[in-house]
C-alpha cells in the first residue's frame, strides 16, 4: 500500500513533514516502510525558456542557447541536444545541481564558450519513460509553451509530490484505504478530517431494477453485491490531478472510468469492477462458483480453465470475470465501449479470493483488499462516489436506483470493557476520559456508560476488533507505547533445561558418531511398496500407517511406523553413487495409529537404527582390507549401552523381518528387548538392489532409557589380585552360551567377577550335534586374596550345575 501526501491532505490538515508523520504512524502501529521523494535530485532544476539559439563558432553540432531562467539576466548554456528551438520552454538544471541520475552540474567551457547549466532529457530526469510519447523519450524534454519560467521544474512535471510506503500487517484492512489512514492521522495530530460529501444526482429517469438485475449463488462465497448503471459514457482520459493521485499509489492511468473505480478503490479501500452493459448476456450477473472446466478470458488476455471451488461473476451465458481478482476480457471498458456502463461493487470471501489468487498465479490491489477482508456496509458508497467522480467529469449520466443483493446484513459488533480491566490489562493508569477520546477519534462510538462500565459500538470498518483485548491494543497504541513504562514480568521464573529424553538422545548420538557412524536426518514418509521390500508380515502391525491427505508427492504417501525403511533409503543411495563403505544411523520418531482412520493423534515412538557395510578401516596403505561383520554391529550397541551404564544384560539369538535367520541377536533385559542387531536378509537386499553384506540395528529410545543406570557409584579399585581359571565344555549345539554364563554366575557365588567366552568349536574333533565352549572365570575378593581351597569348590558347583542343567561334558 502507498499513498502521496496530497492525497491525504485532500482530506485532512497536518503540519508534520513527511518524516515526522511517517514516524507517529509507525509508532502507532500503522508502519512506514519508506519515504520516497520522487522530485529528490531536482532541487535545482527549473523551468527556463530559450531566447536565443545560434550555432557554436568552433564546433558544426554544439548550438548556444540564450536561457531565460526567471533570473535578472539570461544565462547561457551550451548544449549538444538537436531537438531545440527558440520559444520553447525545457527543465534547466541550474550550477551546482545533483540530478537524479547522479550527474553533477558546474560551470564550465564547451570549445571556448562558458556554459552555466544543462538542458535536461526526460532520462536525466528520472521520468517514467512508458508514459510519455515516443518524441519526448530521447532529447531535451520539450515542457507546454504557457509553462511559466523560473519555477521549480518538479512543480510543473508533478513530482513535487511525496510518497508513504506502507508494511502494512494484514488485520489492519481498514487501513489499505486513503479514507482509513486519513482517519488514523486525525487520531494522531488531533486534525479533525474534511471527507468529501458523497452525493449523486440520478438525472436519467431510466430505473436499473426494470431493465438489469444481480443474482448471489453462493452466498457463502459472495455476501452482498450491489450495482449501479451510467449512460452516456464518454470515455476519455482522466483528470490530471487524478492520475497524479493514482500514480502516487502505483497504478497507472487508464481511462476515466477504469481510473476512477481505481481512485475509488485506493480512497475507500473497497475494489470495484465496470462492465461494458451491452457485453453482458442477459443483462444480469450472477456471483457463483466456476464449472469445472468452463473457459474464462481474464483482462490480461489469458484463457484460463475455471475450477469448481472458483468464484466467478457471469452473465447469463459464461462467466464474466474472477471475482475479486481480474475482470473479463469480453465485458472491458476500453475507448470503444458504448455509452452504458455498469459499476459493480461487492463483498467476496477472503479466503476463496486468496485461494483462487494462487491457484491462478494472479495478485493485485482488489485482490489483496479482498483477502483482508472489506467493509459490506461500503458498497453503496462505493458506486455512488464513482458516479458522483464520473459524473462531476460530465462524462456520464446517472439511472435512477441501485440494485443492491444483500441476503444476510452484516450485525454491528459491541465491546463492553471497563477503564480498570484496560489498565489492568496494559499496566498502565490512563485516566477513563483520555480512554474515551482514543477510541472516539478512531470512530468508536460509545454506546453505553453505567456503573463505570463502557460499551462502544465497533466501527464496520474495524473486523479486527472483537473482545476487550482489542480495545486495549486502540488505546495503548494510540496513547503511545513509549508512555508506558517498562517493567519486568510478574511471576517465578525457571531456568529452562533439556528433557531427559532429549538428553538421552544426545548421549546416543555422541556415542555412534564417536564410533564413526554418520547421522542421517530423513523425512518420516514412506509407502507400501517399502513395507514389501523389508519383508514385514501381511498382518504386522507396522503396515498400518496413517496416511496423508495431501501428500507432497505419491512416492510417499503414509507416515512411517519403522526407522528401518528411512534407514534402507539412505543406504541404497549411498551405495548407487559408489560410496561402498558406509557407517549411518538415524534417531527419528515412528508413528502408530490408536485405530484407522484416524481419529485421534498417533502415538509417537522414538526410535534408534543404524546400517554399516564396506570396509572395517579406511582404505590405506597401512591398513588391512577386512570388511565389517555381525561383531562390527554387535560391538557398537555394546559400547553404546556402556556409555548409556545399561548394564547386565544378556545376548541370544533371536529373529527379525529384516534380518537373516540364524543371523540376529536380541539383546535382552529380563523379558525386554532392549536392541536387536543382525545382517540383512538376502530378499531385503535384492528388493533394494544391494549386493554386499550389510548389518543393521534397531532400539526403542523408551526402552532403553528405562534400564539406564539413574545414579553413578563409585568404589575403590580392588586391593588384592584376581584369580583365573579356563573351563572348556561340550554341549549341545543348540545350548546358548548367555544361558551357560547365567547358570555359572547363580552357581559360583560373589567372588566370581568376570566371565569371558574366548573359543567356541565345532568340527573333526567333536562330535556330531556338539559344540565346544570355553569361558575364562574370574574370580577376586575385596577382603583378601583367595586361595585355591576357596576357588576350587565354586568351580566344583559350577560343574555341577552345568552338568545337571546342560549335560556338559568338561574337556581336560
Amino acid at each position: 500500500m502507498q499513498v502521496s501526501i496530497k492525497w491525504l491532505k485532500d482530506y485532512i490538515d497536518f503540519t508534520e513533514t513527511p518524516e515526522q508523520l511517517a514516524d507517529k504512524l509507525t509508532m502507532a502501529g500503522i508502519p512506514v516502510e519508506n519515504v520516497v521523494d520522487p522530485g529528490e535530485g531536482l532541487e535545482k532544476v527549473v523551468t527556463g525558456r530559450i531566447e536565443k539559439l545560434e550555432p557554436h563558432q568552433n564546433s558544426d553540432h554544439l548550438q548556444i542557447c540564450t536561457m531565460n531562467v526567471g533570473l535578472a539576466e539570461n544565462i547561457i548554456i551550451v548544449t549538444g541536444a538537436q531537438n531545440v528551438a527558440e520559444g520553447q520552454v525545457v527543465p534547466v538544471a541550474m550550477v551546482g545541481a545533483h540530478l537524479p541520475n547522479g550527474m553533477k552540474i558546474s560551470k564550465g567551457k564547451l570549445r571556448g564558450v562558458a556554459s552555466n547549466g544543462m538542458l535536461c532529457s526526460a532520462q536525466e530526469l528520472k521520468l517514467d519513460l512508458e508514459k510519455l510519447p515516443e518524441e519526448q523519450k530521447t532529447g531535451i524534454f520539450i515542457l507546454p509553451s504557457d509553462t511559466p519560467v523560473g519555477i521549480p521544474a518538479k512543480d510543473v512535471l508533478g513530482l513535487n509530490d511525496v510518497v508513504l510506503e506502507f508494511e502494512l500487517t494484514a488485520n489492519r484492512a481498514d487501513c489499505f484505504s486513503v479514507f482509513g489512514l486519513v482517519r488514523e492521522i486525525a487520531a494522531i495530530t488531533g486534525n479533525k478530517p474534511h471527507f468529501p460529501e458523497i452525493k449523486v444526482n440520478e438525472d436519467d429517469n431510466t430505473k436499473l431494477n426494470d431493465i438489469f438485475s444481480v443474482e448471489i449463488a453462493d452466498p457463502d462465497l459472495c455476501s452482498r453485491f450491489s450495482t449501479r448503471m451510467l449512460k452516456n459514457v464518454k470515455i476519455g482520459p482522466s483528470p490530471e490531478w487524478m492520475q497524479q493521485r493514482l500514480e502516487g499509489a502505483g497504478i497507472r492511468s487508464i481511462n476515466n472510468v477504469v481510473d476512477v473505480t481505481n481512485f475509488v478503490m485506493i480512497e475507500l479501500g473497497h475494489p470495484m469492477h465496470a462492465y461494458d452493459y451491452d457485453k453482458i448476456t442477459g443483462k444480469k450477473l450472477i456471483a457463483r462458483r466456476a464449472i469445472e472446466g468452463e473457459e474464462l478470458h481474464t483482462l490480461d488476455d489469458t484463457s484460463r480453465k475455471a475450477k469448481g471451488e472458483m468464484l466467478v461473476i457471469a452473465d447469463s451465458e459464461k462467466a464474466a470475470g474472477l471475482a475479486g481478482i481480474m475482470g473479463g476480457f469480453e465485458t472491458e471498458i476500453t475507448d470503444t465501449t458504448t455509452t452504458t456502463v455498469v459499476l459493480e461493487s461487492a463483498d467476496f470471501y477472503g479466503p476463496c479470493i486468496r485461494r483462487t489468487a494462487r491457484a491462478c498465479g494472479l495478485s493485485s490491489e482488489a485482490s489483496g483488499r479482498f483477502e483482508r477482508g472489506v467493509d459490506s456496509e461500503t458498497t453503496i458508497k462505493a458506486l455512488d462516489r464513482a458516479a458522483q467522480l464520473l459524473q462531476e467529469m460530465g462524462a456520464c449520466t446517472v439511472c435512477e436506483g441501485i440494485v443492491d443483493v444483500y441476503p444476510n446484513p452484516k450485525q454491528a459488533n459491541y465491546v463492553t470493557f471497563t477503564p480498570e480491566q484496560i489498565n489492568n490489562h496494559l499496566g498502565t493508569n490512563i485516566a477513563k476520559d483520555v480512554m474515551l477520546n482514543i477510541i472516539t477519534s478512531v470512530g468508536f462510538d460509545v454506546t453505553k456508560d453505567e456503573n463505570d462500565e463502557i460499551t462502544v459500538k465497533v466501527p464496520s470498518w474495524r473486523n479486527d476488533v472483537t473482545c476487550m483485548a482489542d480495545i486495549s491494543e486502540e488505546i495503548a497504541r494510540l496513547h503511545g507505547f513509549d508512555k508506558i513504562k517498562s517493567t519486568l514480568p510478574n511471576g517465578v521464573s525457571m531456568q529452562g533445561t533439556q528433557s531427559a529424553k532429549q538428553t538421552f538422545i544426545d548421549k546416543v548420538k555422541a556415542s555412534l558418531s564417536s564410533q564413526g557412524l554418520y547421522e542421517t536426518i530423513s523425512f518420516a514418509l514412506t509407502n507400501e511398496e517399502t513395507f514389501n521390500k523389508l519383508n514385514i508380515p501381511q498382518d504386522s502391525p507396522l503396515r498400518k500407517a496413517v496416511p496423508i491427505m495431501n501428500p507432497l508427492s505419491d512416492e510417499y504417501p503414509l507416515v512411517r511406523t519403522t526407522l528401518l525403511s528411512s534407514i534402507f533409503d539412505n543406504l541404497a543411495r549411498n551405495l548407487a553413487r559408489k560410496n561402498d563403505d558406509v557407517a549411518l544411523f538415524e534417531v527419528g520418531s515412528v508413528f502408530f495409529p490408536k485405530a484407522l482412520p484416524v481419529t485421534e493423534l498417533p502415538d509417537e515412538v522414538v526410535k534408534i537404527a543404524g546400517a554399516i557395510t564396506g570396509r572395517r578401516n579406511a582404505q590405506g596403505w597401512n591398513q588391512t582390507n577386512d570388511m565389517v561383520d555381525f561383531y562390527d554391529a554387535k560391538g557398537i550397541i555394546e559400547e553404546l549401552f556402556a556409555n548409556l551404564r545399561v548394564t547386565r544384560y544378556t545376548v541370544e539369538a533371536g529373529t527379525h523381518y529384516a534380518m537373516h535367520p540364524g543371523k540376529t541377536a536380541l539383546f535382552k533385559k529380563g523379558r525386554d528387548v532392549i536392541a536387536t542387531v543382525g545382517e540383512v536378509h538376502p530378499a531385503v537386499l535384492s528388493a533394494y538392489g544391494i549386493t554386499k553384506p550389510v548389518y543393521i540395528f534397531e532400539l526403542d529410545a523408551t526402552t532403553v532409557m528405562k534400564y539406564m543406570a539413574k545414579d553413578l557409584k563409585y568404589k575403590a579399585l580392588p586391593k588384592y589380585p584376581a584369580t583365573s581359571r579356563d573351563l572348556a565344555m561340550l554341549v549341545d549345539v543348540d545350548v546358548n552360551a548367555a544361558d551357560i554364563e547365567k547358570a555359572m554366575t547363580k552357581a559360583a557365588g560373589q567372588n566370581l567377577t568376570q566371565i569371558t567366552l574366548f573359543d567356541v568349536y565345532t568340527g573333526k574333533q567333536v562330535e556330531e550335534g556338539k559344540k565346544s565352549l570355553a569361558f575364562s572365570l574370574t574370580f577376586q575378593s575385596n577382603d583378601k586374596t583367595l586361595t585355591d581351597a576357596e576357588i576350587d569348590p565354586a568351580i566344583e558347583k559350577i560343574v555341577a550345575k552345568l552338568q545337571k542343567d546342560f549335560n556338559a561334558n568338561l574337556r581336560g
